[in-house]
């Protein structure tokens, strides 16, 4: 079920939500948080999707805030605020409240959601477009106690990544680590086998827009504490992360993959291997950030310091260039 107001106000929502849950028998018990996703107008539907099917196995209010593309307006426009109340089939197990806010109702997101939060649960908010310079600063970002952002989406990854090195507070994570979770399982789980032989030099390679690969470089640098080289590959197949070499005494463990879902493993002395290796989905990257809501001590540790050391050894290897 929707439900439309146009030209409305956060309490006249509220009392609509009321109203909806004694109609129509919906209810919040259950819910385990709120979800605020910023979004710009006419680019909220995929990540609504997203939600919706997160919280099949996340229970939530969703509270989506779209705003117009500053590109896209040539004049000002009155204040007003349109609101949309999803419930039912159209929110899978959660409830979506659409804000559509206009002019300078939208200069004060953090008034426009307050009042719909859900008392005393966790809040967790969710740029999928482009993100604030600092998202722990921004309106949302000050209430929230998970800040979900995705260098992936930004004007210019790579540098959108090392700009996250800077910004970072803890409660920070970004859909650009998400990605990497299957990759760095795969690899972790080859480390534990026999021989527990030292890793001396680690090749990663990937898409020149994939921030993952840069990541991922950077983990197993902090990881492994030796160099890394990375380098970015080009052509129509080239996307996300392609390969990762490790180099030990018995041999090179190779995991690669040339196309798309399917990674190849090769290891000294046994079998090669055809691992599934999908491209994670923004379903898949957000119910894995709902999962936890304390900060990602980890991924703090690697965009803080894994990143910074990355860069260094890349200068380095650079000077000695001749």
């Amino acid at each position: 079920m929707i439900v439309d107001l146009p030209n409305t106000t956060t309490s006249k929502i509220s009392k609509a939500l009321v109203r909806i849950r004694e109609e129509g028998g919906a209810v919040a018990l259950g819910r385990v948080l709120t979800l605020i996703i910023a979004s710009t107008m006419g680019r909220e539907e995929e990540a609504i999707e997203a939600a919706n099917d997160a919280s099949r196995e996340h229970p939530m209010r969703v509270i989506v805030l779209s705003t117009m593309d500053q590109d896209a307006t040539a004049s000002p426009l009155a204040p007003r605020v349109d609101a949309e109340i999803r419930v039912g089939g159209d929110a899978g197990a959660s409830e979506v409240i659409v804000l559509r806010a206009y002019g300078e109702a939208a200069s004060d997101p953090e008034s426009l959601v307050t009042g719909l939060l859900l008392p005393d649960a966790p809040v967790v908010a969710w740029w999928p477009g482009v993100a604030p310079a600092v998202p722990a600063d921004s309106p949302l970002g000050r209430i929230a106690h998970r800040r979900i952002t995705d260098a992936s989406a930004q004007p210019d990854p790579q540098a959108a990544l090392h700009h996250l090195c800077s910004s970072y507070r803890p409660g920070d994570t970004d859909f650009a680590w998400t990605r990497l979770t299957l990759w760095r399982a795969q690899l972790a789980a080859v480390l534990d086998q026999p021989p527990y032989l030292p890793v001396t030099a680690v090749q990663v390679s990937g898409a020149a827009d994939s921030p993952s690969t840069t990541l991922l470089a950077a983990w197993l640098a902090l990881q492994l504490q030796i160099p890394v080289d990375y380098a970015f590959t080009t052509g129509p197949l080239s996307h996300g992360i392609r390969s990762v070499h490790l180099t030990r005494s018995a041999g090179l463990i190779s995991l690669e993959r040339d196309v798309p879902d399917v990674a190849r493993l090769t290891q000294p002395g046994q079998p090669v291997q055809d691992l599934t290796l999908k491209r994670r989905s923004l379903r898949d990257c957000l119910s894995d950030e709902l999962r936890r809501l304390d900060p990602d001590e980890l991924y703090g540790e690697v965009i803080t310091r894994g990143l910074p050391h990355l860069d260094d050894v890349v200068a380095e290897q650079d000077e000695g260039r001749p």
